[in-house]
């Protein structure tokens, strides 16, 4: 640094530079605005040691599942390879969660003057690993419960179609700046969960009506727990996500809960009860059990193939 010998012709230098401009306005007094208090909401270690727990239990379920479909002919493993991928993806999700690659920080106003000024700010995590989880899962998961009750082509169409526009609107809720948004987006959720509830609910019980009353009885039940299940996960996010009263652990530990019922009890309870069963078992022949034939045509049935041209 280099300090100038006359220190007082420098200040006054400096005091010339400085000195604002006449003017024939009247001074205002300079107004500083409040700055808004920015608080964090993010998990603890008890939130860090629930994701890490499920992760393990969606693992362990996974190689079950494997295990249990390579016991019976590739030809009634249908149901198996489905369970099966959705515990592996819940597995990777939660994985992805617990390491912090999984979340993302969502800011929102939690607090105004009485002139509309912001003064408190909220930033909350979310993790959207959770949300690309459920746009992989729940589509497996309905669709082992229309096969099994036999829906038709469209209705299990429409039911996925569904699915992924209700877990895409609760993504897009998540992350809404507005919260009029937020609701909105969380709205059309629900219209599209009801729409599943009607498919399954409705339509694959009509299904049914031709089954023998074991297997009745069984997609009625399955698909009461699902479908219960499924309902708490909007209630859920409406008190965490939406009405932010629950904090980040709350919203975990309810969350994983709901999935380890959902992905790995309802897997084993579908499993274990399905290989039993039978008369219920679909057995896929053709390109799924035996491939492409050897003169380089899909073997589609008995008998039958589908050439490459």
């Amino acid at each position: 640094m280099i300090i100038p010998q006359d220190f007082s012709e420098a200040t006054t230098q400096v005091a010339t530079v400085l000195r604002p401009p006449k003017t024939s306005h009247t001074p205002l007094p300079t107004v500083i605005p409040d700055i808004p208090r920015v608080y964090y909401q993010t998990s603890s270690e008890v939130g860090h040691r629930t994701l890490w727990v499920v992760c393990v239990l969606m693992g362990l379920s996974s190689i079950a599942f494997y295990i249990m479909a390579m016991r019976v002919p590739v030809q009634k493993r249908l149901f198996h390879v489905l369970t099966a991928l959705v515990t592996t993806f819940a597995f990777l999700s939660y994985y992805a969660m617990a390491t912090g690659d999984g979340i993302a920080s969502h800011t929102y106003v939690s607090g105004r003057s009485r002139h509309g000024a912001i003064t408190e700010v909220v930033k909350r995590d979310v993790y959207w690993a959770r949300y690309l989880d459920w746009s992989l899962t729940t589509p497996l998961l309905l669709l082992d419960l229309c096969l099994l009750a036999g829906l038709n082509g469209a209705s299990i169409l429409v039911t996925v179609v569904s699915d992924v526009i209700m877990i895409l609107t609760g993504l897009f809720a998540a992350f809404s700046r507005d919260e009029a948004q937020g609701w909105g987006w969380y709205t059309f959720a629900c219209i599209a969960y009801l729409n599943i509830i009607y498919q399954v609910g409705y339509k694959g019980r009509h299904a049914m009506s031709t089954r023998d009353n074991n297997t009745r009885t069984f997609f009625a039940a399955i698909s009461l727990f699902t479908l219960l299940l499924w309902t708490a996960y909007p209630i859920v996010w409406g008190i965490a996500d939406g009405a932010h009263r629950v904090n980040v652990d709350g919203e975990i530990i309810a969350y994983a809960v709901l999935d380890v019922l959902a992905k790995g009890v309802f897997g084993f309870w579908l499993l274990l009860t399905h290989d039993n069963m039978t008369r219920t078992s679909p057995s896929i022949d053709g390109f799924w059990s035996h491939g492409v034939s050897r003169d380089g045509a899909i073997r589609v049935g008995e008998g039958r193939t589908l050439d490459e041209n």
